[in-house]
């Protein structure tokens, strides 16, 4: 597939230097300009471009920046992405370490949700409840015993079967967390988070959540 990724920290760097690996043409581009991803671009593969670059003429892209930053891309930049492209979310609220506060977010609306209105495209969440790291090492072929899990969150099944396909390609069991009104399930302070559980735990854990934010997740 032509990607493209939209942030370059440790999620979307991780996930540019899989997916150039796996053989997908990967666009990439943070908020300094593509001149800052020189050396991502030499070590990977990819092309450093702009984010308006990055969103045009994809089949997939995925967006892996702070909440806090969210609000700062164009407001147009998803206007001409075809409703059937499918747009990943990875990203996770932390408003005592780094998003400061949310109001909608604090209401109860999950995180994904706030960040699909503010694009105004539908998202997929997936890749926000592992480490950088682990996503990079720990994949493994299909079938493995004890192969981690991640869960898969959102509306559109054609585009979970999009998404679900490429973790199993980057070696691990996706496993189908529900709509995205149902991926509070996933985001920080729940059982599945940073756990690195195979498909069994993850059902269990997803199951185990509950809606209320904990101390540590929620501002001050």
């Amino acid at each position: 597939m032509k990607i493209g990724i939209i942030g370059a920290g440790q999620i979307g760097g991780t996930l540019t230097r899989r997916l150039t690996a796996l053989g997908h043409t990967v666009l990439v581009a943070n908020s300094r300009g593509p001149a800052t991803l020189r050396d991502l671009e030499a070590e990977t593969g990819a092309t450093a471009v702009t984010p308006r670059e990055a969103v045009k003429g994809v089949d997939l892209i995925v967006v892996t920046i702070p909440e806090k930053n969210i609000p700062d891309l164009p407001h147009d930049l998803f206007a001409d992405v075809p409703r059937a492209v499918p747009v990943i979310d990875t990203g996770n609220y932390y408003p005592q370490q780094r998003d400061s506060r949310i109001a909608a977010i604090e209401m109860g609306l999950p995180e994904s949700r706030w960040v699909e209105k503010a694009i105004g495209h539908p998202v997929i969440k997936i890749f926000n409840n592992i480490y950088a790291r682990h996503l990079l090492e720990k994949g493994k072929s299909q079938g493995t015993p004890g192969r981690i899990a991640l869960p898969v969150a959102g509306d559109d099944p054609a585009a979970k079967a999009i998404v679900r396909d490429l973790v199993n390609d980057l070696g691990f069991d996706p496993v189908d967390a529900g709509g995205l009104d149902e991926s509070w399930r996933q985001q920080p302070g729940t059982p599945v988070y940073a756990a690195d559980l195979d498909a069994a735990g993850v059902k269990q854990a997803l199951a185990d959540a509950r809606p209320e934010r904990t101390a540590q997740w929620k501002a001050k």
